[in-house]
């Protein structure tokens, strides 16, 4: 893997046996798009191929991690409620949460700002979530008529217990970085964005001198004891947003966060 890596939604760079990938769409809060996620998918294999990188830190440009899906594209999949979001989910977004969960190499998601949606789902599915003090998680389907998908169903429910995962699910209220540590959604909590940055650089600098064989086999362990319906469970949540993609609900959704006003749900 080359020091420097061209892409045009995120940047990767590798320092020291550590795969930094930056989601790069700063102006848009690091919405994912497809393109975005097939870059950062094609990112990861190329860590797993590489032995010299020993450990990968997911983080975001600008004034977040990520913003979750960009539902500008997605408005326009949906305009006469006819969107198709089951083929994305199957063959970019999904693939890129299991990745994630099965690489053989620690992962380590560094959030600031939101962690909204898909970008939530993202951040847990690495194996270490830090986050500085000013950081949220959101699960945001909800108010526009989505249900959950990433994966959210069951990482949540894996790493804050099914009480945490039922109220991000149905509230779609954003859990401060706090009260997540607390509850075990995320690992550790800092002061700021220099404490953070800081502390996921000597992270990822220790897991990268450790053993690798180690790191793998301890993940394939736990993957397979507290996540073995993962794979499962995504093409549920692929189904079942698929089902949510026909409603008039999710068109109104859409409308409404697209015109910034509160949506009107009928259940159509």
């Amino acid at each position: 893997m080359s020091a420097s890596l061209a892409f045009e939604c995120i940047d990767v760079q590798l320092q020291e046996r550590v795969a930094w990938i930056t989601l790069n769409r700063p102006g848009s809060l690091n919405a994912f798009t497809p393109q975005m996620a097939h870059e950062l998918l094609a990112a990861l294999e190329r860590a797993e191929r590489e032995p010299q990188v020993r450990a990968v830190v997911l983080r975001g440009a600008g004034r977040g991690f990520s913003s979750g899906a960009d539902l500008r594209q997605v408005a326009a999949w949906g305009a006469d409620g006819g969107a198709d979001l089951l083929t994305p989910l199957r063959e970019v977004f999904h693939p890129l949460i299991l990745r994630t969960r099965t690489l053989s190499k620690p992962v380590i998601a560094s959030v600031h700002g939101g962690a909204v949606g898909f970008g939530c789902s993202l951040a847990l599915a690495a194996d270490i979530v830090l986050a500085d003090a000013g950081a949220y998680f959101l699960l945001a389907f909800a108010s526009v008529g989505l249900a959950l998908d990433g994966g959210s169903s069951v990482l949540v429910a894996a790493r804050a217990g099914l009480g945490i995962a039922t109220e991000l699910g149905l509230l779609a209220e954003p859990l401060e970085a706090q009260r997540a540590t607390a509850c075990g959604l995320a690992n550790h909590v800092y002061a700021d964005a220099e404490a953070l940055a800081a502390a996921t650089a000597a992270l990822a600098n220790r897991l990268a001198h450790g053993a690798p064989g180690s790191h793998a086999a301890i993940k394939q362990a736990l993957n397979r004891g507290v996540l073995p319906q993962l794979e499962r469970q995504l093409e549920l949540e692929a189904e079942l947003q698929q089902q949510r993609a026909q409603s008039a609900d999710f068109v109104e959704g859409v409308r409404a966060f697209l015109e910034k006003r509160p949506a009107s749900f009928t259940g159509e």
